[in-house]
């Protein structure tokens, strides 16, 4: 597996997903849960700086205060990485998305392939992972899920506007 590519077709599938969202639907609620599309994407910042965190340690080391936190009770994290994020508007919220991933992809390219799939670099994860397992799982296949929530969100739009005659 190629780990930058699987971090570039993941960021591409969700701005390609929130590329035309009508301004007046970034707030509606219940697109997963009670969140809605912005909130999805808080979410998914929230999960980036994580990101951050877990390749800063192969490189650089130092604090992964977010990696932390969300050890620490990842459902909580969930709802606390989300609400600190209300008072943005959504264009703040993707821009720190897309300026954290950008992070990623950067602090990634830096790390040899081999590192990628060496198992039990994050013990804590599981011995018999390796980083391209987290990265897969933990990242692409949760953008994946919630992409298809906010695509299945624009269905629901789409046949709104269609029942309501609206172009």
């Amino acid at each position: 597996m190629n780990a930058v590519d699987v971090l570039k077709y993941g960021n591409l599938t969700v701005l390609r997903t929130i590329e035309g969202i009508p301004d007046s639907e970034w707030e509606t609620p219940d697109v997963c849960g009670v969140w809605s599309v912005k909130e999805i994407i808080a979410h998914l910042a929230s999960f980036e700086h994580i990101l951050v965190d877990v390749l800063n340690t192969f490189l650089d080391g130092g604090a992964a205060p977010t990696l932390e936190k969300w050890g620490q009770d990842p459902l909580a994290f969930n709802d606390d990485e989300v609400a600190l994020r209300q008072v943005k508007t959504p264009e703040e919220v993707v821009n720190e998305y897309r300026a954290t991933q950008a992070k990623t992809m950067e602090l990634a390219a830096r790390i040899p392939a081999e590192t990628f799939r060496q198992n039990g670099t994050l013990p804590w994860y599981g011995i018999e992972y390796d980083l391209d397992d987290f990265i897969a799982y933990t990242f692409y296949g949760h953008k994946r899920e919630h992409t298809a929530q906010i695509n299945l969100f624009r269905d629901q739009l789409a046949q709104q506007q269609a029942t309501a005659g609206v172009p």
